[in-house]
């Protein structure tokens, strides 16, 4: 009768099949691993069934990827598509860091401190990969440079799934609400950036109902987001970041607003930082890409920032500050007058 097999610790035998896979060029096969790494040996030894095992293994695998452990797969070159006899390794220039990178304490100090600010789920697998390598020199670092660190949270639900989507080469599908439309219409996106700008985060793709590239605004997505089984080429994927950047640059700049702004406020201390020219007397002019988006955002200074063009936008901020006028009582000042 098989005996009862034995509960060995999963962070064990995470790091035994790594260094398993670490230390082969060639690679292991499945049955290889099973039969030899320990953790999975003793499980065998002890009857569990195959197909236990291989389930165990498959888990074992996406829980490395997801820590950023860089498992490569190699197929039969005749048939790579063929995986029964499949060998897995981990290539050691993708695990390490390269011998003529060096850090100091202060660096490797700083470093763990970004790495703290920003939940493990918001980074991309290169980020855990390059905090995983880091970690790995094992050198000692100074005392503490902060007493706390701040966490950033993304508030949109969709950055997470989107992520997910561009590592894998994955087609999703998302409800959207296109600027000055209160309707939402469904898109199937080739995902291949997500990107900072403005402060707000876009996913930047292949729009396959348009047929062009599309840059959408994560807090217009009004639906949550599916990752689909329909994938696509991992290479249109490169210089697609610079390249939504560079769009998003060109909108602002045909999109400037003269702006009056109080001085030593909010809006000073964030509007500056993002102006183009500034002068005394005249005001000083903003960038921006979504007037509506931008609307809200001037609105929320209230009486801090006046908006003495473009047209439209001063429509748009003041329409904001009557309709909080008529749920609060009391005309705003300031971007409405």
């Amino acid at each position: 009768m098989p005996t009862e097999p034995i509960r060995s610790a999963p962070e064990e035998r995470l790091v035994n099949l790594v260094v398993a896979l670490l230390a082969t060029e060639q690679g292991l096969t499945k049955d290889a691993i099973l039969s030899s790494v320990s953790g999975y040996r003793e499980q065998s030894d002890a009857g569990a069934s195959k197909d236990a095992l291989e389930k165990m293994f498959e888990r074992d695998k996406e829980s490395l990827r997801s820590l950023g452990v860089p498992i490569e797969t190699i197929g039969d070159y005749a048939d790579p598509d063929d995986l029964r006899e499949a060998r897995y390794r981990i290539p050691t220039a993708e695990y390490s860091l390269p011998v003529d990178i060096d850090f100091t304490p202060a660096e490797i100090a700083v470093l763990n401190l970004a790495s703290g600010v920003w939940g493990e789920t918001s980074m991309s697998a290169s980020a855990r990969s390059g905090l995983r390598k880091i970690r790995a020199l094992g050198i000692d670092v100074d005392a503490p440079i902060i007493g706390y660190a701040p966490r950033i949270s993304l508030r949109e639900p969709s950055f997470a799934p989107l992520q997910r989507a561009i590592e894998q080469g994955r087609v999703v599908e998302f409800d959207y609400i296109k600027g000055g439309s209160d309707a939402a219409h469904r898109r199937r996106v080739q995902p291949l950036a997500l990107i900072d700008y403005e402060g707000r985060w876009h996913v930047y793709g292949f729009d396959l109902g348009q047929g062009a590239e599309r840059t959408f605004l994560l807090t217009r997505i009004s639906s949550a987001v599916v990752v689909t089984r329909t994938p696509f080429d991992l290479s249109l994927r490169d210089g697609a970041g610079e390249q939504a950047l560079a769009g998003l640059a060109a909108v602002a700049e045909r999109q400037r607003a003269l702006l009056e702004v109080e001085p030593g406020t909010e809006a000073a201390l964030r509007l500056l930082r993002r102006a183009v020219s500034s002068d005394a007397e005249q005001g000083i002019r903003v960038p921006y890409v979504d007037a509506q988006v931008f609307a809200d955002e001037l609105a929320s200074y209230g009486p801090e920032v006046r908006v003495v063009e473009p047209a439209a936008l001063r429509r748009d901020v003041i329409e904001r500050l009557r309709r909080a006028s008529d749920v609060h009582g009391g005309m705003p000042g300031g971007a409405a007058s």
